[in-house]
Formats: C-alpha cells, sequence, structure tokens
C-alpha cells in the first residue's frame, strides 16, 4: 500500500516494527497496531506491506486510515522543533493578547508550514509558521503568541 507520511524524513517510518492504523478522531483505544513487513522508501512515498492486509481487498479497505506511532517511539525533539501532534489544540493569543483562536492543524507548503487557526466561529485563519509570525511556543503553558492582528 502507499502511504504519505507526515514526516520530515519518511525513512524513520521503515525502521519501526509496528504501525498503528485508526481515523482522524478516533480516541488512541480504537487504533490498532499491526506488524511492518516490508516498506520501502521511493523519493518521499513509502510503498508498505502490512499485517493487517495480507490482500488487496484488505489493503483498499485501509484507504484513508492514518498511520501512527506511540509518543515513546519518537525520537525527542531538538530546541524550537516540535511534534505537530503537540502544536494541535494549542491557544493562539496575539501580542495584544487577543486570542485568534486554536490550532487545528498544519499545513505543509514548500516555503514554510502553516497553521490552520479557529475558534470554531469564525473562519479559519492560516498563518505561516516563521519567526517573524510565530514569537514563542510554550507547550506546558498551552499557548503560542504571534505577530498577527484580529483584522488579517
Amino acid at each position: 500500500m502507499r502511504v504519505y507520511p507526515f514526516a520530515d524524513d519518511p525513512t524513520g517510518w521503515a525502521t519501526l516494527p509496528h504501525w498503528w492504523v485508526g481515523r482522524e478522531g478516533d480516541a488512541p483505544d480504537l487504533w490498532r497496531q499491526t506488524r511492518l513487513i516490508q516498506c520501502k522508501v521511493r523519493n518521499e512515498l513509502l510503498i508498505a506491506r502490512l499485517a493487517c492486509a495480507a490482500d488487496r481487498t484488505a489493503a483498499e479497505a485501509m484507504r484513508g486510515l492514518l498511520v501512527g506511532v506511540p509518543r515513546a517511539a519518537l525520537p525527542p525533539t531538538d530546541a524550537g522543533e516540535y511534534y505537530w501532534a503537540d502544536l494541535v489544540g494549542l491557544a493562539v493569543i496575539n501580542t495584544r493578547d487577543q486570542s485568534l483562536g486554536r490550532i487545528l492543524g498544519l499545513i505543509d507548503t514548500p516555503a514554510n508550514t502553516v497553521l490552520r487557526v479557529g475558534d470554531g466561529d469564525s473562519a479559519e485563519r492560516l498563518l505561516p509558521f516563521v519567526a517573524a509570525v510565530v514569537l514563542e511556543v510554550g507547550l506546558e503553558a498551552g499557548r503560542v503568541r504571534v505577530e498577527w492582528e484580529m483584522d488579517w
């Protein structure tokens, strides 16, 4: 099956003996562990064979599922680097202490990563994840401080 990894280094997936598969939004206990049988890296794409998808029909039934690993399997990040999962849900506050909402997700673009920020009531904002905009990431405080006005 083809897997499109959300990772800077997709080769890391090939070294993990087990993957977890599930649907976006599912609680972690609904994800199921499966053994990785084979994994080849082709550019940014992975071609994988999983124990839970022994034939083409089973593999097609997995279309749209997400692949993940437990936190313990991830290497620590360097200073100033973050796992996307740690950023999703953080409050976004501008320099005037106005709430822009929470990080709903991230988008990887050739130029830079983009934060999807929203409060559920108004339209989403797309903020570039660059030093000029993202001034501080406080994982423990649960917030990100940005240089961004409410009407932008």
